[in-house]
């Protein structure tokens, strides 16, 4: 069967996850002819297995930039769908996005790097991508007597009953795609 929602550069092979994510989006388009226009211009750049914990696991799909919006458009339904077929597995939809090194003394940049490539812009994509359905509302950073660092990230309250089973795996995949330790929450009312 051919891999029609895999994008892949310089004939790099597709790993089994990518494959078992396109199958699925192949059986979607298939079977839901109310979902078939809108799944038919969905690619996939990659796709990985994240240890969230004790066993449990999630899928992360990664997409490019400019086909954010129309992936976005059927996320819900496709990630519910998703998430049927891989029962074990929760499914996360990111934007594959590119950091571009500061330049140094030595390189010689002929353009200036736009900030939208910049290590702290990427990480706040992420971050918005992650949650996508809902809205961050605020963050504070919380600085640790040992010096370590936690953000707290506080989500939209309307969404808290439909998305407060996924806030381990929120911050198991952004520690592993990050390096950062961050905490999900919905806020108080009077907290804001």
């Amino acid at each position: 069967m051919a891999t029609t929602h895999i994008l892949k550069r310089n004939d790099i092979a597709p790993t089994e996850t990518e494959l078992l994510v396109d199958r699925a989006l192949q059986d979607l388009e298939a079977h839901s002819p109310e979902l078939k226009k809108d799944l038919r211009p969905i690619q996939i750049t990659a796709a990985k297995e994240v240890e969230v914990s004790a066993g449990r696991k999630a899928i992360v799909i990664f997409v490019p930039v400019p086909l954010l919006k129309a992936t976005q458009k059927v996320q819900q339904r496709v990630t519910r769908e998703l998430e049927k077929k891989f029962s074990d597995r929760q499914v996360l939809f990111i934007a594959q996005r590119r950091i571009v090194k500061k330049p140094g003394r030595v390189s010689r940049a002929k353009q200036p790097r736009p900030m939208s490539r910049t290590l702290a812009a990427v990480n706040e994509k992420i971050l918005d991508d992650l949650v996508y359905p809902t809205e961050i509302v605020g963050k504070r950073t919380r600085v640790k007597v040992d010096g370590s660092k936690v953000l707290k990230v506080f989500l939209d309250s309307k969404d808290a009953t439909s998305l407060e089973y996924k806030l381990d795996t929120f911050s198991a995949v952004y520690k592993r795609l990050t390096g950062k330790d961050v905490v999900f929450e919905f806020p108080a009312e009077q907290a804001f």
